[in-house]
């Protein structure tokens, strides 16, 4: 981004999975840590939330947030939210972790808004375009681990996308 593009409205980013505890958190984390890195924290915000209302206010699981630490990334001070319809209005990007949670946003998405929605993985330059980011949940650590690694690859092309639509 340019100097002279320091007075346009921040670009919103708005990460979704099921209940907001696992998939959706993790990439507000990395992708956080991506944006501030290319220092650009002040230009984009980041944010995280779930299709259903199962963790609302809870932290991210203890699993994500141990494989994350691990890689030099915080998300202990994040707390479940549900998606609410003003998402839809004030989010540039609101991207799943899944298809079944696309549908749900889909469901619930104004039409005119409905082009800001789409997988988080699209942004993936590598082995994982567009595929789903799976749900570690019910798994052992490794599935953290493997989130960790597909998240922080999109997250990569997601910043290069906002960049080359800025300029």
């Amino acid at each position: 981004m340019t100097k002279h593009q320091n007075n346009q409205k921040k670009i919103k980013v708005l990460f979704i999975c099921m209940g907001n505890i696992c998939r959706s958190p993790t990439a507000d984390a990395v992708f956080r840590h991506a944006v501030k890195k290319a220092g650009l924290d002040h230009q984009i915000f980041v944010d995280s939330a779930g299709t259903h209302a199962y963790h609302i206010g809870d932290p991210p699981d203890s699993r994500a947030q141990s494989s994350a630490v691990k890689r030099g990334y915080r998300m202990n001070e994040l707390r479940a939210r549900k998606v609410a319809a003003n998402d839809f209005i004030d989010f540039d990007y609101i991207l799943a972790m899944d298809n079944e949670n696309l549908a749900l946003l889909h469901q619930n998405c104004p039409s005119q808004f409905n082009h800001k929605l789409g997988l988080f993985m699209r942004f993936s330059n590598g082995a994982y375009h567009d595929q789903e980011v799976p749900d570690p949940y019910f798994g052992g650590n490794q599935g953290f681990e493997q989130v960790l690694d597909m998240i922080e690859e999109a997250s990569q092309g997601l910043l290069q996308h906002i960049r080359n639509q800025d300029t």
